[in-house]
């Protein structure tokens, strides 16, 4: 590839913590592969990041099959985080999508502290990798997942632990949306120095196999994503940056660059595009135009500006937890 076709699209530039992306559009973890599946499609460089496939410590089989099913509005999945593992990721997956230009956003996964303890030294060692996220939500887990991080005192030491490691890396806590309260979560999260929340992730579902008399999934539960779950996604991303001070990436059932805006309106920072990329490779590119036209024919700077007047609340409001450190 030449340099030209190589290099970041600047447009709106974002930034995260010590990170500064050239635009705020990424990719969501799980949908975009580890960078370069969708390069005939949506080239990396394209992306301000590209968030991975969920790394773990050690390679992933995944869930048995079936994984996948449609639903009249998005789509279930029991994939189970299968992927090839941090070293081997770090080998055979890093270079090459650096050398696209594309800007890893590193997602990763583990079932305990000590874990995402040596998770977060051994990606330290990387200085071309300027960002990590955190994946506190996934459903489709027996070890970790979203039920092990739906406890505020749990965000807050995984976000700590992880972000002592990499204080010089952008540190994204994803967050589950299964639980009472995720606000109260995010509030951990910032609590702990993430540098930014990510929200949501998949909304726990199911479905049934008629012909079989038995659930679709082997593990039963499953995570539903694609546009049926967009406004839950807006809705918590509107209450999350009405609560916290660091930068909400937005995620969840985009479809359209309507809802990206929107998405900029509730107060996100950036936004992930996700499961609708499966069905509508355009998508960055409407998105990108969409947000272009809607910004300057109202005469503002940056999408930024579109943020609708709910300014973070003090610490008295909403629910409390007692922080740890």
């Amino acid at each position: 590839m030449s340099e030209r076709s190589t290099k970041a699209t600047l447009e709106y530039p974002v930034r995260i913590g010590p990170a500064e992306f050239a635009n705020p559009y990424f990719a969501a973890s799980g949908c975009f592969g580890y960078g370069l599946e969708y390069t005939e499609f949506i080239p990396p460089h394209e992306l301000g990041a590209v968030v991975t496939k969920t790394v773990t410590p050690l390679p992933r089989q995944g869930n048995p099959v079936p994984r996948l099913q449609e639903t009249p509005a998005g789509l279930l999945n029991s994939i189970g985080l299968q992927n090839v593992g941090i070293e081997a990721y770090l080998r055979d997956k890093l270079r090459p999508l650096l050398a696209a230009g594309g800007v890893p956003f590193v997602s990763i996964s583990a079932a305990t502290l000590d874990e995402y303890a040596r998770m977060a030294e051994t990606l330290a060692q990387h200085a071309e990798i300027p960002a990590v996220e955190v994946n506190l939500g996934c459903p489709n887990v027996d070890e970790g997942g979203d039920r092990d991080a739906a406890e505020a005192r749990a965000v807050e030491r995984f976000t700590r632990t992880v972000k002592e490691r990499l204080p010089d890396k952008a540190v994204a806590i994803k967050l589950t949306p299964n639980v009472t309260d995720i606000v109260l979560l995010a509030r951990a999260a910032e609590q702990g120095g993430a540098d930014a929340v990510v929200a949501i992730n998949t909304l726990a579902g199911m479905d049934i196999d008629l012909e079989r008399g038995r659930p679709t999934f082997e593990r039963v539960r499953a995570g539903l994503s694609g546009p049926a779950i967009f406004p839950v996604a807006l809705l918590k991303v509107w209450e999350i940056a009405a609560s916290v001070r660091i930068p909400v990436i937005a995620v969840g059932g985009v479809a359209t660059a309507a809802d990206v805006l929107k998405f900029f309106m509730a107060g996100a920072k950036a936004v992930q595009l996700g499961t609708v990329l499966f069905s509508n490779y355009a998508l960055l590119e409407e998105v990108r135009a969409g947000v272009r036209a809607f910004v300057e024919k109202r005469g503002l700077q940056h999408p930024h500006e579109l943020c609708l007047d709910h300014v973070p609340e003090n610490a008295e409001g909403g629910a409390q937890w007692t922080p740890i450190g």
